[in-house]
């Protein structure tokens, strides 16, 4: 039970300090509050509560406020940064609150939520998974339709889009969005798969009229006609929304934003999200990062490139300019062989995309702007191994932003900068002669003493004078009581001593006047440039996007050149028309994971539109269909693929239906899963979309399974005509051949010898001739008495079909089954008749009516 917390209305009841915090902590109702108390963030009442128990803290209890206990837990200033992290991953947001005002011993120091940390605003890179681009995501519905926008603080990437209500779990598989705003009238329902947090937010933050004053406030353009964005679009609301959300998180400022892209869906081929899910491309099934076509790929020196990569790989490119400019320019790299070279030159480069970002929000750290320098100091070396083409002088262009960057942060940032601003030795010596001076005071303020020391002893004549310094009496001049007659008018006595005097000089207070604040001094006026030097590098952001963007980039392609080089990829061919050719293509994932890997070919045209493929189990019936839609998926990313040859026309989308668990948070059984990701192939799915259907049937009876394997393998032959890889162990269905031309079969062979049984893995023309389940249990460790009794009864079964004259078939179970006729529309009429409350003259009528349906 949540325990009852003060009012901040209650004024009288609490001390100025809880009236304080009550008000901050009224403002972030639904937020953790960090609240600064000297080297400590404090949380206070159901915040400590929870913090306690998400971070395993201690929970305290100090006094009482308004007669109820102040519960407490707090975390170091210095490691709060790891407890955010934490939080953050639990999907809590956190609102920081820091001390701004000096401390005059009247009420409290003065706080102020500088920042709000929430999942989906993150740009601190301890906060950050370096290889994952972290997306906020905004959404609105209505009458079926989705307007949708999205933004990454850490890129400055701001995108929209308008689409249907039912690619809503689709397009959350596409972007994987750390949160999600919606209206607070919206269905949470909607969202009950959703992984990121769900935050809802006032309906009229998402009014579009607004949204367009505000996008083209900030974009400083009149209107947004120049990103291609019309005023009718759904997606304005929420790309409204967002930018407010982001601006209230971010205490006022915004990230720099590389404008406003106005996405649409026949940009890219298009993936559901089981697609996305089966085909492992960034994640496998189990929800682990490798092994994936991501993990194999990503040889990329930066995050930036790793994040680049993962965007590519989702979002595969229908335009064959923009793949062929993706495809030469890996040509390029593997021709001149300075994709290692490239790789090299970029050891030496930070993240320049998350530190712009950051530079943008004023929250940079010493050790950013270092990174910084050093980053655009080696770009002249990455520029010089660059292949000379027209693309990647392009690229070169951007790799060459303004030199005063480089200039003003070489002669602003120490060469190895304090990890954090608070300890100083930030500011390079020489940038600053006012922090010079003090540094000296601090630095050389011994040699000060020794060489006044010195001074005072020939000017006095007292050789046991000593200048010393002590926390209590500071600065002083000490001589021995048998030389006080020789101490001279202008000594002004300080301390008196058992044996001696201390004694102050007016050269000698003003060094420490100067000494004793020299330190305080130097840490504001060291403070006070560095977010001068902040607001210094702002004109300076777009190019530096830009130079983020060009290395990202470089850096994407010289890793699909190592993979080409080390796997012997070559370039597929694109042409019009519906074709799909491949010649002794490898599965690129498993491929890497064993030595021997057999090649398979593929070929589809308007002939041949459907491939049934039988065989046994562990055969490689999934490789093999996984392995194509790979192929294709890596194609049109512009990537080099693992074949011998491979021709593709025209493609729109890539569906799978491989594979099958339970959905029970959405209540859904294995069986329901199998035939929604069904129907949705079957009412999307298209002549140039690429179909992969694994053993659709099997979650249900046999002859259920194979009535609706039958089925929908004909909706696809006649109404959808896809590229279809249709594998199945209902032999039945290989008679389809028979009866469409566009219907081939194929199939993956095994022997068996001795009980024992090889997989070939090689697919071959025409229907497999047995299944060999059983040698596949044996081979999975079943017990071999279960083994035994298996093979006796196929035996039987075997026997009994062919006593039986042929194995039950699917095109003769008309003849074989009752089949309920549909009724006579004598039954319709006659079902709902009462003769006994009929009058004379309605049953004539009747009858009359009845005669009319004979």
């Amino acid at each position: 039970m949540a325990e009852k917390k003060p009012s901040a209305s209650a004024k009288p009841t609490h001390t100025p300090f809880m009236q304080q915090y009550l008000r901050l902590k009224s403002d972030h109702p639904d937020k953790l509050l960090f609240y600064r108390m000297g080297d400590f963030y404090e949380l206070f009442f159901d915040d400590a509560v929870r913090a306690a128990k998400l971070l395993d803290i201690t929970l305290t209890t100090r006094g009482q406020t308004a007669g109820e206990p102040i519960r407490m837990a707090g975390v170091p200033y210095h490691a709060a940064e790891q407890y955010l992290a934490r939080l953050v991953k639990m999907g809590e947001s956190v609102a920081i609150c820091e001390q701004v005002g000096e401390v005059t011993g009247k009420g409290p120091v003065e706080r102020k939520v500088m920042r709000v940390v929430t999942p989906g605003t993150l740009t601190d890179t301890a906060l950050l998974d370096v290889k994952t681009e972290n997306r906020l995501l905004a959404l609105s519905f209505s009458r079926g339709k989705m307007g949708m926008a999205w933004l990454s603080l850490a890129s400055g990437d701001f995108a929209l889009m308008d689409s249907t209500a039912d690619k809503l779990a689709s397009e959350l598989e596409r972007l994987r969005p750390a949160e999600i705003l919606v209206a607070d009238d919206a269905g949470l329902a909607l969202f009950d798969q959703a992984s990121a947090v769900v935050r809802k937010l006032p309906p009229w933050q998402f009014e579009s009229a607004a949204a367009v004053r505000n996008l083209s406030r900030h974009f400083e353009t009149h209107d947004l006609a120049g990103f291609g964005v019309s005023e009718g679009m759904l997606a304005l609301g929420p790309a409204g929304a967002l930018l407010e959300y982001v601006r209230s998180t971010q205490g006022g400022a915004l990230p720099v934003l590389a404008g406003l892209r106005c996405e649409s869906q026949s940009q890219y081929i298009e993936l559901d999200a089981a697609t996305r899910r089966n085909l492992e491309i960034t994640e496998t099934i189990r929800g682990e990062s490798s092994p994936t076509l991501f993990s194999l790929l990503d040889q990329c020196a930066t995050g930036m490139g790793s994040r680049l990569l993962r965007h590519w790989l989702h979002h595969p490119l229908r335009s064959s300019s923009k793949i062929m400019q993706r495809q030469n320019a890996i040509a390029a790299l593997l021709a001149t062989a300075s994709f290692e070279p490239i790789h090299a030159a970029l050891d030496c480069v930070a993240d320049v995309e998350r530190i712009t970002a950051r530079i943008a929000l004023s929250s940079a750290r010493p050790r950013d702007l270092s990174s910084l320098r050093d980053s655009l100091a080696a770009l002249p070396a990455l520029i010089a191994v660059l292949p000379q083409d027209d693309f990647f002088a392009s690229l070169g262009k951007a790799l060459s932003p303004d030199a005063q960057i480089l200039s003003l942060l070489s002669a602003a940032i120490q060469t190895e900068p304090s990890v954090v601003l608070r300890e100083g030795g930030v500011i390079a010596d020489g940038y600053s002669s006012e922090l010079d001076e003090l540094r000296t005071i601090q630095t050389h303020g011994g040699e000060f003493l020794l060489e006044l020391e010195a001074r005072e002893r020939e000017r006095t004549g007292i050789p046991t004078l000593r200048v010393e310094y002590n926390r209590v009496a500071g600065y002083f001049i000490e001589i021995t009581n048998s030389y006080s007659g020789a101490v001279p008018d202008d000594y002004r006595r300080r301390q008196t001593m058992k044996n001696a005097e201390r004694y102050i000089t007016p050269e000698l207070k003003l060094f420490e006047d100067k000494a004793l604040s020299a330190k305080e001094r130097s840490l504001v006026l060291e403070k006070a440039l560095y977010d001068d030097l902040l607001q210094r590098l702002q004109p300076y952001l777009g190019a530096l996007r830009l130079a983020a963007q060009a290395l990202a980039t470089a850096d994407v392609l010289a890793s699909l050149a190592d993979r080409a080089e080390r796997g012997n990829y070559i370039a597929p061919q694109f042409v019009e028309g519906q074709l799909l050719r491949i010649e002794a293509g490898r599965h690129p994932v498993v491929e890497a994971q064993i030595d021997d890997f057999i090649s398979n070919s593929v070929d589809f045209s308007v002939a041949r539109k459907l491939l049934l493929i039988t065989g046994p189990n562990m055969g490689g019936k999934s490789t093999y269909m996984r392995q194509v839609a790979l192929i294709v998926l890596l194609a049109h990313v512009g990537s080099f693929v693992p074949v011998q040859s491979a021709t593709i026309g025209k493609l729109d989308r890539i569906f799978t239906r491989i594979g099958a668990s339970d959905d029970l948070a959405g209540g859904r059984s294995t069986f329901m899963v199998e035939m929604t990701e069904t129907a949705n192939i079957l009412n999307n799915a298209s002549e140039n979309s690429l179909v992969l259907m694994d053993e659709v049937g099997r979650g249900t009876s046999t002859f259920d399974g194979l009535a609706l394997a039958w089925s929908i393998a004909k909706a696809l032959i006649e109404k959808n005509r896809a590229y279809t890889l249709f594998a199945t162990h209902y032999f039945e269905l290989t008679r389809l051949a028979q009866d469409y031309p566009v219907v081939a079969n194929v199939h993956l062979d095994a022997v068996e010898h001795k009980d024992r049984i090889v997989f070939l893995h090689a697919v071959q023309e025409g229907p497999a001739s047995q299944s060999y389940g059983v040698a596949v249990a044996q081979l999975a460790g079943v017990p071999k008495d279960v083994v035994r009794q298996a093979r006796k009864k196929l035996l039987e079964l075997e026997s009994n079909s062919v006593q039986g004259g042929m194995q039950g078939d699917l095109f003769a179970t008309a003849s074989v089954m009752q089949i309920e006729p549909e009724p006579h529309p004598l039954q319709d009429a006659l079902a709902g008749i009462d003769p006994d409350e009929l009058t004379a003259r309605e049953a004539h009528d009747l009858l009359y009516r009845l005669c009319a349906l004979l």
